[in-house]
């Protein structure tokens, strides 16, 4: 049985439902989004992401309406939305507050957007039932907001925010204010609305474990620019540059000087007295030429003895273990003082774990392992 894979960013031709097109905006002499270019299409949940101040909330602010740019073009649907009031714009935004009306009932707050419209009686009875089997809320139809949970707030503001079945639903920071489980569990059932609704997502979020697991595609942001636009695991397991690989996750980014060799490989010269690191590249580096290779903690293996085989094997004492529950990372020096941190399963109790502090282990991993970056 073959499964159709959601990626209309790879068919030719497909044309998108949000364009933006050398978008600038400036707030005096500050840049907030420089020559932005970029392409979002129906029915994607796609992420913003990024540190505070790199421009994500500005780009939500200007699909909303709120802002508009200073140069360059925004289209939704084929049509320059640059200068059509935020009212008119077939688009929604839900706030990380969620703005619900504390007097007013669940129904009523679902209901409050579709009865400003003047939705006939009988349509906005069935919407908003809809709405609330959707969000899984009919038995908390007529309670208020303070009667319920904040998930179920989150909800609320979700099945407000859909009701009106808008083309883009914009979602700032939305689950923020929810504890770490409510917001792993929150973040399903988003995903499962959306894919119900059809309807297009944009999220914006600096959290990088919310982005990888909700989006379909994350674009990794910093001073107003798009560094890296790509599907999650492909911004985590081959990002473009040094910055995208280490604002995403956890990773050891080693700096040397490549060498090409005559097996397809690079060779790269990063201390003294350590062995050369064998890589694989998909770009091409010049003789000399400075080289970072980023390898992801769980890619490192951890042993007491030198594994045979391995196309790198470097040795050091483990100087600190980070204990997680599920996995412990190690914090090894080697003997010019460079830190290359390791992650295991605890598969053992903590009371039988294998290395502890002060061991003498030995790192080792493939040459197909990490990526290789120019900068």
């Amino acid at each position: 049985m073959t499964t159709t894979v959601f990626a209309p960013w790879d068919e030719p031709g497909q044309k998108p439902l949000i364009r933006f097109e050398n978008v600038t905006k400036r707030f005096g002499d500050f840049v907030a989004i420089d020559n932005l270019s970029l392409d979002i299409y129906e029915r994607e949940f796609f992420a913003l992401l990024g540190p505070s101040g790199c421009g994500k909330t500005t780009i939500m602010r200007m699909l909303a309406g709120f802002e508009a740019p200073t140069s360059g073009k925004i289209e939704l649907g084929g049509q320059n939305i640059v200068p059509v009031p935020p009212n008119k714009r077939a688009v929604n935004m839900m706030f990380q507050s969620y703005a619900l009306f504390p007097h007013l009932s669940i129904w009523e707050n679902i209901a409050f957007g579709l009865r400003r419209e003047g939705m006939e009686k009988a349509k906005l009875d069935a919407r908003v039932d809809q709405m609330l089997k959707l969000t899984k809320l009919e038995r908390f139809a007529q309670r208020k907001p303070h009667q319920i949970s904040g998930g179920q707030r989150q909800r609320v503001a979700l099945a407000r925010s859909l009701a009106k079945a808008p083309k883009l639903l914009l979602l700032d920071e939305p689950l923020g204010a929810l504890d770490k489980k409510l917001r792993e569990a929150t973040q399903f059932e988003l995903m499962d609305i959306q894919e119900k609704t059809g309807t297009t997502f944009v999220i914006v979020t600096h959290d990088q474990e919310e982005a990888m697991t909700v989006a379909s595609r994350v674009a990794v942001m910093d001073e107003g620019q798009i560094i890296q636009v790509a599907t999650p695991d492909r911004i985590y397991e081959t990002p473009n540059s040094v910055y995208v690989a280490d604002f995403i996750g956890d990773v050891n980014i080693i700096e040397g000087k490549a060498t090409p060799t005559d097996e397809g490989h690079v060779r790269v010269d990063w201390a003294d007295g350590q062995p050369p690191i064998i890589a694989t590249s998909s770009q091409p580096f010049g003789k000399g030429e400075t080289c970072y290779l980023a390898i992801r903690p769980e890619k490192v293996m951890i042993t007491a003895e030198r594994p045979d085989g391995a196309d790198n094997a470097v040795q050091g004492k483990v100087v600190d273990i980070a204990y997680l529950g599920n996995i412990s990372t190690y914090h090894v020096e080697l003997s010019n003082g460079t830190i290359i941190k390791a992650q295991s399963a605890n598969t053992k109790r903590i009371s039988r774990r294998a290395f502890t502090w002060t061991d003498q282990v030995w790192l080792s991993w493939s040459a197909t392992a990490g990526v290789l970056l120019a900068r």
